[in-house]
């Protein structure tokens, strides 16, 4: 016969609890990493998390880098002009083009 003990064991064992960090914490470690002139994995493995967090929380918290910028403001004036043609298009009796979803 098995011994009980091997039998009530669980055969998958579990995970960890997943750490959950708030907001500020996510800012200042992105601010860290990005002054501190350390590599991500430096960084975070002293904080306690995969470098790959930081590399996420870097694209929604950092600001955004000089050539972003330059993106963003042409995508705004194209933006623009788009709505701009659009409405003269509607005042001069001119249908307006279906949008696409």
């Amino acid at each position: 016969m098995k011994n009980n003990k091997t039998m009530n064991t669980p055969v998958i064992e579990t995970k960890p609890p997943r750490k959950k960090f708030d907001k500020a914490f996510k800012q200042r470690a992105v601010e860290l990493w990005l002054t501190s002139g350390k590599a991500a994995t430096e960084v975070a493995a002293e904080l306690g998390f995969h470098a790959q967090r930081l590399s996420a929380w870097r694209k929604r918290f950092a600001p955004p880098t000089p050539g972003e910028r330059i993106f963003i403001i042409r995508l705004r004036e194209s933006a623009e002009s788009l709505h701009f043609l659009a409405g003269n298009s509607a005042a001069m009796g001119t249908p307006e083009p279906p949008l696409r979803a």
